[in-house]
């Protein structure tokens, strides 16, 4: 126990030290109301831990009715090699924003540490590319016409790798990940447009699941997000697992939203989740709120037993 209680101190201590530096950018990676279920988007370590092959599609479509609202669609697939120490997976990302689009194809491996009888470390690290476009002539500039803006990005590409580390047993989750490390930007000479195309985020995530009753379990859980220079942005959710069956909780987000979410466990392999989010400050009255749906299938012909009930 005390050898967990270290490895957790070390890693929120170095979550606090990477935030601290000072560097002035804004949240540019997609977020996600159901971050508990898709942790290897942003988390390599995650990939192996479902012990089993297994297959995840989400979108997210942000505030709903608002013009040039960001979209995200994400993709992943991971699996155990037979000695279920190595993980491997795949992510794909495809995020827009207005104008602005971003499509990632990132590689995910992590290896498995054992600490003691039921706890395991994984450690992992995620390399791919992101491909980068944006039509700078769509945007209105005032007062007059800027010609920074008198130009296209088309098929930018540009390399990555990342970084994660996830301590888990079947009851509680604790990860620390850095998914993309190089700070990539780039410049049009003609236009004097410059961008950071590829900045540092960090991902400090935990949960721990409760038995409430032979038929209710709580797991509360939480989601720190943060670029060096800018707020932490903290998503904390509250989910209920009924009879092992159904989830239901509520998310809030420090940055001015709150949702609820919910997920029907159909059966071993089958996964149907919904988040639905509302924006407190003035920009929530200029759209619908913000949809979110998951799906995730698990072939477990890997196996060779029975495994529990997954809550992460």
């Amino acid at each position: 126990m005390k050898t967990l209680k270290t490895i957790a101190t070390c890693i929120v201590s170095l979550f606090l030290v990477v935030v601290s530096v000072r560097s002035a950018y804004s949240q540019q990676d997609p977020m996600y109301s159901q971050y508990m279920f898709n942790i290897q988007s942003y988390n390599p370590a995650y990939a192996g831990t479902w012990e089993s092959i297994g297959i995840m599609a989400l979108g997210r479509q942000q505030w709903v009715g608002f013009n040039q609202a960001p979209d995200t669609y994400t993709f992943t697939i991971q699996a155990p090699l037979r000695s279920k120490n190595v993980g491997l997976g795949l992510t794909v990302i495809q995020d827009d924003i207005g104008f602005e689009k971003r499509f990632g194809l990132f590689g995910d491996y992590s290896y498995r540490l054992k600490m003691k009888e039921g706890v395991y470390l994984r450690l992992g690290v995620k390399a791919g590319i992101t491909n980068y476009s944006n039509n700078l002539m769509k945007y209105t500039t005032y007062p007059d016409l800027d010609p920074s803006f008198n130009d296209i990005i088309d098929q930018k590409y540009m390399p990555n790798f990342g970084i994660g580390a996830f301590l888990s047993s079947d009851r509680y989750y604790l990860g620390l990940s850095v998914p993309k490390i190089l700070k990539n930007d780039f410049e049009l000479g003609a236009t004097d447009y410059k961008t950071e195309y590829a900045i540092r985020h960090f991902f400090l995530i935990g949960g721990y699941v409760f038995d409430m009753s032979k038929v209710v379990k709580f797991k509360p859980s939480f989601n720190l997000r943060a670029v060096t220079a800018s707020p932490v942005v903290a998503d904390i959710n509250a989910s209920f697992l009924f009879a092992d069956r159904l989830w239901v909780g509520a998310v809030g987000r420090t940055e001015g939203s709150f949702g609820a979410n919910m997920q029907i466990i159909i059966n071993r392999k089958l996964r149907v989740g919904y988040a639905y989010d509302i924006h407190t400050s003035k920009l929530g009255s200029y759209q619908n709120g913000t949809h979110e749906i998951m799906v995730s299938y698990e072939l477990n012909f890997l196996s060779t037993k029975v495994t529990s009930p997954r809550y992460f």
